[in-house]
């Protein structure tokens, strides 16, 4: 896996010519929360996905399967403050800049469990684009997503 993956065999160009007419076959990933382990649901999802991908690859078309993760905002806020009360202490009391810093720290430090069992069931993912919902260039349209589904 490790060897194809670091080959770009994953990756919409990935050494073939697309067929006169065909058209890139995109499947954005159902971002799983960045905090999270996977549970059946993601193997379900990965599994038809995954056949997806590699169905279109074999019939010469570029394939981006892009992968990515949520924020999971309620849930990364809560391990952070279960953190905090067990150093004594509470959200309001670091003030909201420390909060934010121990946030991103968890992120960085839980974040990488969830793509690595993405990894070890085999996703032909192009990981080189793995996206993260908090990313300074994808929050403007997260929050763009969310006022058009809200206004609708």
């Amino acid at each position: 896996y490790e060897w194809w993956e670091n080959s770009g065999c994953f990756q919409p160009d990935a050494k073939q010519k697309p067929q006169v007419g065909e058209k890139p076959y995109v499947l954005p990933m159902p971002p799983p929360n960045v905090t999270g382990r996977l549970h059946m649901g993601h193997a379900i999802f990965v599994a038809l996905q995954d056949v997806l991908a590699r169905f279109h690859r074999m019939r010469g078309r570029p394939v981006l399967w892009l992968p990515g993760t949520d924020h999971a905002g309620i849930a990364t806020q809560l391990q952070v403050e279960k953190q905090l009360i067990a150093e004594g202490t509470t959200r309001e009391e670091v003030g909201r800049d420390e909060f934010l810093q121990r946030v991103w720290a968890y992120k960085e430090e839980q974040g990488g469990h969830i793509t690595r069992q993405l990894r070890s069931l085999g996703a032909s993912a192009d990981w080189s684009r793995e996206r993260f919902t908090m990313d300074s260039d994808l929050s403007a349209a997260v929050a763009e997503a969310f006022v058009r589904l809200h206004d609708n």
